[in-house]
């Protein structure tokens, strides 16, 4: 029979087999990024360069020098561009530098936990991407940028290394190949537009007015010179608004009245067109409006999801949404599964991309309610009191207003410790483990079972005194632990038994009013002989047998709980009665003698067995 014409030649004897890569040679990054790299590079010049031309009076030849400047830069990113390749092959990427000293990393494509694709302004321009490798590495080991690669080349490339087998493999790049048809792909939410104005709520970017002011000052202060007005300028109008207090607070509240506006600017921004999209085996995040950008998540390492919602979000009923990956760097921003969305809509697309959680979260004891009552308001009336008496004493204003501020505070705690014990709770659905807490943040994880790696118990002094603890899940994704705070001492006992019963069934004793029938296996183990059956004597250690030339005794003698406390003395003759005396059959031993001692010319009793290590010697 012949073999199918589109069947591989197998490989000639004695020639070692590689995988085949997806590329033959090295490949380069696109030339349009030299076109980048120079612009990116100006800010890092811009100081030399003014100083190159104000050292020079503007004249011609310092011109000159900032010319050749620029020149050198642009020759830096050429050679920068030209000794940087990477190359895709078998079962591995690597990536060469070799500019001063040549440097190769390897990583293996099973390392690779995701890989992130953006689009920055300059590179949508052009048609170029940055592509991210992320290998679940803590700090910047755990990366590895390609930045500069074509949009259809990081479309090629993703794939790939996500260890996807229905790209074909090509030995040219993408640029030069033929177009190969992607995976399937289903969207499974898109945010409307119009959900954008829930942004600010969030508490994201709200700060954003104030940074711009403070980055307005500070270029102020570093180029005033440079810029004609000099330092002492920028300074004489600081001290003019310090003059005017009525401008400044005007000022100050021009700032808070724009953070809404600016906080939901910048969210739009970074989060416009978001789309949760399942493709091949991946959940894949995209948004952005200025930087597109796109994060892939490989489903079989989703372990759970966390909704968060701070006090506003709760009070307008929205919440976000990570997903609880193993081995993801930067879970925060790459984990990310939805923005601010409506709650029921979250609840839905976290329970259809990863699985819903089916159960009631459990309360935790009302001394969990006193402590938190107890942290939100005892420190501001000890602020409150220590105001009371510096007043006193000193009777300046100042102790006055903080006294008053300090006492608005407590007022505001009793709600806030209330909401906070209302947001404590831990779960389990038989497949998930839910743990929820916080208040000004509130935060409710949800991890598979199989996730589940270990507990810790931890109790401090004050919480020794309360009876209660807190009780940690130890998961190997996302954080690595999420803690169920102030459980009753109970709850931190049932709840692993609950959830994880085989890790704890070793260390829990049964009861003391289970009983076990005769002829039945007891819950340690031990099986009661039946009714009828000749007891077993053994030998208890310690100091109710000395030790003596023909005595049995180590470490395989010992009492069995169950046995019979009737022993048999048919078999046992009393070495202290007399040489011919016959036995008692009727009696029974007094439970509290001592054990007999035993000679080795005693027959030995039924069930009495001597270790073959502790043969006892011949008289």
């Amino acid at each position: 029979m012949t073999e199918p014409a589109d069947h591989p030649p197998l490989p000639p004897a004695g020639v070692e087999q590689r995988p085949p890569g997806p590329f033959s040679v090295p490949l380069r990054l696109s030339p349009k990024v030299l076109l980048i790299d120079p612009v990116r590079m100006l800010p890092s010049l811009l100081v030399p360069l003014i100083g190159v031309l104000v050292v020079g009076g503007f004249s011609t030849r310092s011109y000159l020098w900032a010319a050749i400047g620029l020149v050198g830069t642009v020759v830096f990113a050429l050679i920068r561009w030209a000794t940087f390749t990477y190359h895709v092959t078998g079962d591995r990427v690597e990536i060469k530098r070799s500019l001063i000293s040549r440097s190769i990393r390897t990583i293996p494509l099973e390392r690779v936990r995701g890989v992130d694709v953006s689009t920055p302004p300059m590179h949508r321009l052009l048609g170029l991407a940055v592509l991210k490798i992320d290998t679940g590495a803590s700090g910047g080991d755990g990366e590895a940028t390609l930045d500069g690669v074509t949009v259809q080349e990081a479309d090629r490339l993703k794939p790939l290394l996500l260890r996807r087998s229905r790209t074909a493999p090509d030995a040219r790049p993408a640029e030069e190949g033929p177009a190969v048809a992607g995976p399937s792909e289903r969207v499974i939410f898109a945010v409307p537009r119009t959900w954008l104005l829930y942004g600010p709520l969030s508490g994201a970017y709200l700060l954003t007015p104030f940074a711009l002011a403070g980055g307005v000052v500070g270029l102020a202060f570093q180029w005033g010179d440079e810029l004609g007005f000099g330092r002492e300028a920028a300074w004489n109008v600081g001290e003019w608004l310090w003059e005017r207090p009525s401008l400044l607070v005007a000022t100050v509240l021009l700032l808070v009245a724009a953070m809404p506006i600016a906080g939901g600017v910048m969210y739009a921004v970074f989060n416009w067109d978001f789309r949760l999209k399942r493709r091949d085996g991946y959940l894949v995040a995209e948004r952005g409006l200025i930087n597109r950008r796109s994060v892939s998540l490989e489903s079989s390492r989703v372990r759970g999801y966390e909704i968060v919602d701070g006090l506003a979000e709760r009070w307008a009923g929205v919440v976000r949404a990570w997903a609880i990956v193993t081995g993801l760097g930067d879970s925060e921003t790459r984990g990310q599964l939805l923005p601010v969305v409506p709650r029921a809509d979250a609840t839905a697309v976290t329970g259809e991309a990863i699985g819903p959680y089916r159960a009631d979260l459990r309360p935790h004891p009302p001394i969990a309610r006193n402590r938190r009552l107890f942290r939100a308001v005892a420190p501001w009336l000890i602020l409150a009191a220590l105001s009371g008496l510096l007043l006193v004493l000193t009777e300046l204003s100042v102790w006055w207003v903080l006294l008053v501020a300090a006492l608005v505070l407590a007022a505001l705690g009793v709600p806030l410790g209330l909401d906070r014990y209302r947001s404590l709770g831990h779960g389990y659905d038989g497949e998930r483990v839910a743990v929820r807490s916080g208040s000004l943040r509130r935060s409710m994880a949800v991890v598979e079972r199989r996730a589940v790696v270990g507990w810790h118990l931890r109790q401090t002094w004050f919480q020794r005194r309360a009876g209660v603890l807190t009780l940690t899940v130890g998961s190997g994704a996302g954080k690595g632990g999420y803690s169920a705070i102030d459980v009753s001492e109970a709850q931190a006992r049932d709840f692993p038994a609950e959830v994880t019963p085989e890790w704890l069934a070793p260390f829990l004793s049964p009861g003391p009013t289970s009983q076990t029938l005769p002829g039945q296996a007891s819950e340690s183990g031990q099986r009661v002989p039946p009714e009828g059956t000749p007891p077993v004597l053994h030998t208890p250690p310690g100091p109710h047998l000395p030790p003596g030339p023909h005595t049995r005794q180590g470490p395989h003698t010992r009492p069995v709980q169950g046995a019979a406390s009737v022993q048999d003395t048919s078999s046992v003759q009393d070495t202290s009665s007399d040489e011919g005396a016959a036995p008692d059959q009727g009696a029974a031993p007094d439970q509290g003698a001592a054990p007999e001692r035993r000679t080795s010319s005693d027959p030995q009793p039924p069930g009495l067995q001597t270790p073959p290590d502790q043969h006892t010697p011949p008289a």
